[in-house]
This record gives C-alpha cells, sequence and structure tokens, in this order.
C-alpha cells in the first residue's frame, strides 16, 4: 500500500495564535539539556577562575566519548530563539454583512549568529526565510515588523534583543536579520558559528541539530548525515509556490521551531541550517537542512546587496551556460574514510551575449572557478550555481578548464546582464 509522505518546511515555524490554545500535531520530545548546560556552566566557571575572558574563547572538541556532547555545547553559544509578531486580518460572515478584523500571532523558529562584533552589541543572524514571512501579514512584505531574539540561558522578557530584517530570499529560503548596540550582546557569551565547509560532509557523519523546538527553548538532537545532498520539492512560505531545494538528509530529530536552527558536526561546526522534514505516518526523522555553503553564501549575497539599501531581494550572476556530467565518480578517502562523488563538469551550451559566450566553448570541462582571490574546485554540476552566488557586478571570474584534453585558464567579466534577482 502506498504511504503518501509530504514535506513540511513551515511545520518548523511554529505558529501560535496568541487568542487561540495552541494545537500542534508535533510530539513533543523530552531532550534533557542538564548535562550540556552544566559542561558550559564548568567550562565558563573555570575561565573565571582563570581571569579569562568568556565572550571570546575557542572550544576545543576532541575525539574522545564527549566529543558531541561539546560540539553541542559549541554550537548553543551561536544559537538564537527567534520570536515574530505578526498582526493579520480575519475575516466573517458574508456577502454585505461580511466584516474584517485584526488578529495578532506569534511564530517561533531558530537562528544562528553569522557575525558577531560583541564590542559595540552588533550581530548579524542567519534564520529561515519562512520564519520571519506570513502571507497574511499586513506589512508591505509580509515581513515581521517586530522580531525579537533570546540567547541560549536568558530566554525570558528580560533578555529580549530586538532584530531588524535586512532581507532575505524565499526560494533559498534564508533571511538576515540584524542586532545593533544592544547590551545583552555585549554582556553574553554568545559567539559567531563557526562554517564548516558542506562540500566535505558525507554520508554518517555526525549531524547535532539546535533550535527552539515547540518553542520550549533552546535544545539539542543528534543523529546523522543521510544523504550529503539531493533535491526535493517543497511549498514556500507563501503557501502556493513550489520550489526545488537541495538539501541534506538528516536523521536527528528534527520538531516545529526548529526552522532556522544550526546543523552542527561532531567539532560544533556549522554544516546546514535546518529547514524541513518529512511528515508520514510510516516515517521518524527524516530532516533537512539547507548546506552551509549556500546559507553562507546567500548571507553574504545579502549583506551585500541589503544592508543599509534600499533593497530586501537576493541577486545571482549567471554565467549563461548548461552544464552535464561527462563522467561521475565515487572516490573514496584514505585518509578520512569518507567517500564522496565526483563529477566531470562539461559545457553542454552557452547562451549567446551571455558573459560566458566570448570565454567558453561547448565540450570544455570546469575544474575551478575564482571569484576574487578565493578559488572553489568544481566537482559537482551544483557548485557553479553555488559559487555564483559570490560574484558581483565588474567582477574578473577566472575559470581552469580543459579543452581537447589541454589545461588552461580563461576569464570573464560580469555585467550588468547577467545579474538576476531571486527572490
Amino acid at each position: 500500500m502506498k504511504t503518501k509522505t509530504k514535506i513540511l518546511s513551515l511545520l518548523l515555524a511554529l505558529t501560535l495564535l496568541l487568542s487561540l490554545p495552541v494545537l500542534t500535531s508535533c510530539q513533543i520530545g523530552g531532550n534533557d539539556n542538564a548535562d550540556l548546560e552544566e559542561t558550559l556552566k564548568s567550562y565558563v566557571d573555570e575561565k573565571v577562575r582563570q581571569g579569562g575572558d568568556t565572550n571570546n574563547y575557542d572550544i576545543n572538541i576532541s575525539s574522545d566519548s564527549s566529543s558531541s556532547l561539546l560540539a553541542a555545547s559549541k554550537g548553543l553559544l551561536s544559537t538564537v530563539s527567534v520570536y515574530c509578531n505578526f498582526i493579520i486580518k480575519r475575516s466573517y460572515g458574508w456577502g454585505p454583512n461580511a466584516s474584517t478584523y485584526e488578529q495578532q500571532t506569534q511564530s517561533a523558529g531558530s537562528g544562528i549568529v553569522y557575525k558577531l562584533d560583541k564590542a559595540n552589541g552588533n550581530a548579524y543572524i542567519v534564520t529561515n526565510y519562512h520564519v520571519v514571512y506570513n502571507a497574511q501579514a499586513n506589512t508591505a512584505n509580509h515581513i515581521s515588523d517586530e522580531i525579537n531574539l533570546y540567547l541560549y540561558g536568558k530566554e525570558s522578557s528580560a533578555y529580549a534583543i530586538p532584530a531588524t530584517y535586512i532581507g532575505g530570499s524565499m526560494l533559498y529560503d534564508i533571511a538576515v536579520l540584524k542586532v545593533e548596540n544592544n547590551d545583552i550582546i555585549r554582556s553574553s557569551n554568545v559567539r559567531a558559528a563557526d562554517f564548516a565547509d558542506s562540500n566535505d560532509v558525507s554520508v554518517l557523519d555526525t549531524a547535532i541539530v539546535i533550535g527552539n523546538p515547540e518553542a520550549k527553548g533552546i535544545s539539542a538532537t543528534v543523529g546523522h548525515v543521510n544523504v550529503q545532498s539531493e533535491y526535493i520539492q517543497m511549498t514556500a512560505a507563501d503557501d502556493s509556490t513550489t520550489i526545488e531545494m537541495r538539501v541534506m538528509r538528516i536523521d536527528a530529530a528534527v520538531n516545529s521551531g526548529n526552522s532556522g536552527g544550526g546543523l552542527y558536526n561532531d567539532e560544533g561546526n556549522l554544516i546546514g541550517i535546518v529547514n524541513a522534514k518529512m511528515s508520514s505516518s510510516s516515517i521518524d526523522n527524516i530532516g533537512y537542512a539547507i548546506p552551509s555553503n549556500i546559507a553562507k553564501y546567500v548571507a553574504d549575497n545579502i549583506l551585500y546587496y541589503c544592508d543599509g539599501k534600499d533593497n530586501e531581494n537576493v541577486y545571482r550572476c549567471l554565467l549563461g551556460i548548461t552544464v552535464e556530467a561527462a563522467s561521475s565518480d565515487t572516490v573514496y578517502d584514505t585518509e578520512t574514510g569518507k567517500i564522496h562523488i565526483v563529477e566531470r563538469v562539461a559545457v553542454k551550451e552557452i547562451t549567446s551575449g551571455s558573459p560566458a559566450a566570448s570565454a567558453l566553448k561547448a565540450g570544455d570541462v570546469i575544474r575551478s572557478i575564482t571569484v576574487g582571490d578565493k578559488t572553489y574546485e568544481v566537482t559537482r554540476i551544483y557548485h557553479i550555481v553555488d559559487i555564483m552566488l559570490n560574484a558581483r557586478v565588474g567582477d574578473t571570474v577566472t575559470i581552469a578548464i580543459t579543452r581537447g584534453g589541454t589545461d588552461e585558464t580563461v576569464s570573464l567579466t560580469i555585467t550588468d546582464s547577467a545579474l538576476t534577482k531571486y527572490n
């Protein structure tokens, strides 16, 4: 018998109707953080006794049995709970007697600290777009105009941290929030997340989910990466648009409110942003996370195009090429013991008049792309689209290719015509 399955993203942003009891189909798990909290408290207390600075420190993760515990402790300091207030319009009655009224709702999700300036009380937070968006909100962009953040251990109204929306993308399900001149940030032990290269993630790597499930406070669950990269279709935040996203599949428990929270490896470094789960009566613990590279590239894009500017959208540069996998191999890394898929990415078609038209030819195999002072290896088809999130108009992009059996490099310049809004 076939069982229907559904991928839910909005499920993960727990919506609370303030005028009604909270009803949810999600089972609340009993995550006990006493050990995590005690480990972290002991570490900080020791730093205080030693006269150390508890606001800027590294947590060294060992390879012993406590590594997951310490990795989670590191992640807890980079996690925030996100609460968004919305005013939505409701209607009742029919015909000429129909009336409308306003109702306040609140969504609860999670976020991670992306950039931090503790001395000035400033921070940038990455979360899911669907956490801060409500299609029925009375704001022009349907984004909450009242967003508050809470740090681990400071999850009460006295420690609310106001944040503002900078920009985001419904299609990437990423949004960036900004905190300025906040005393709670200054005096806390918050730390910016350490981003891992999600291209290095492999099947059965440790996956630690840290977030605000069921709006009960920040907690952690542990599992593994099941699929390093796959595409899923899901309904976007507007409840009508169907989007296709590239994600990692995990088996760590994911519940309402985990949206926007971090997915960490066994070193406490960020490998993804949790954003969806599979819903089915016959399926347990299939969750999804946006790879950390995509989250980082999109966040940087938002800061460049949106922060301090009259714009809230992501802009992606397109080379103007269609690519294909000329070959695909499974490679075993003897040093790490990990298995990776490696593709030979070849140019299939080139759009006339595009930046690539003067530099690339059909059949070229793309080995790497250099944007600015950073070179990105291209070993999967999707790498090219990801990399180009980092290119800006006017940039010179250098591409290492193999053409007719000969290795060479070509360069091209990103023009205005290559810039595409990616809402």
